[in-house]
């Protein structure tokens, strides 16, 4: 009786981890597809300045990225090229290639609260995590369930902890929370403005804010986003990385 307790027990805990694990990977897809092109702005604020960059961004899944910075004009052609587990930023004003080694894949992005990780989807939130489900909860009038997502052992990941919160209605993700190997939340990730882009409904702002820094944050909008569209192979190239605007 025992024996089957404790088996039935553990057939239900792989349900619920699959079925969170589900959830992930569908407000994944919400945000980003198999394959998609978008134009972004990002409007970075803290207490000394605040500045907008506007760029380009070809994606495929975890494996693939590359995105090119077009305004303001003195980093105009800069460039972000991710292959598999390996990234490089490509300098237009000095016409240097710089390679990111693991290390820096927390650092920040062009001065962001969005880190290198964050920007080229290094971490693959449903193969590279165990998920579990954190009670639900509603956030901006929407009822969420909430997951929790603890990095396998033998995985390099940049976060000790993330809880992932994603609408019922229809697995739009709504908020991340980020929380180091202590325990200790170091920023969270809000998603706002749900549109209808290219017939596919998503979050069209995502503003990261920094709880180490007070007044600082990073809004990312969303102008233009185009899913499940034919990339050439030849983007996520170092011919493509290094060739003029």
């Amino acid at each position: 009786m025992k024996k089957l307790i404790f088996f039935l027990i553990a057939i239900t805990s792989q349900v619920f981890s699959q079925s969170a694990m589900e959830i992930i990977k569908k407000a994944e897809n919400v945000i980003k597809g198999e394959n998609a092109y978008g134009e972004i702005s990002m409007t970075v604020v803290n207490p000394d300045y605040e500045r907008t960059l506007k760029m380009r961004s070809w994606w495929v899944g975890n494996e693939k990225a590359l995105i090119i910075i077009d305004s303001p004009k003195r980093e105009r052609g800069n460039k972000t090229l991710k292959i598999g587990n390996e990234m490089w930023n490509y300098l237009k004003n000095t016409e240097t290639t710089i390679k990111i080694p693991p290390s820096m894949m927390l650092q920040s992005w062009n001065g962001s609260d969005f880190t290198n990780d964050d920007l080229v989807r290094e971490s693959n939130l449903e193969k590279d995590y165990k998920h579990k489900f954190l009670p639900d909860k509603t956030l901006s009038g929407e009822l969420c369930w909430g997951v929790e997502l603890i990095p396998n052992p033998d995985v390099a990941v940049v976060w000790g902890e993330i809880h992932y919160w994603v609408r019922k209605s229809d697995f739009i993700p709504t908020r991340l929370d980020y929380f180091d190997e202590k325990g200790n939340m170091k920023r969270y990730m809000e998603f706002e403005e749900v549109k209808t882009l290219n017939g596919k409904k998503m979050p069209t702002i995502w503003r990261m804010i920094n709880t180490s820094k007070e007044g600082s944050s990073t809004e990312m909008k969303v102008i233009d986003m185009k899913f499940d569209v034919k990339i050439p192979s030849r983007t996520f190239s170092f011919q493509e990385l290094e060739r003029g605007n």
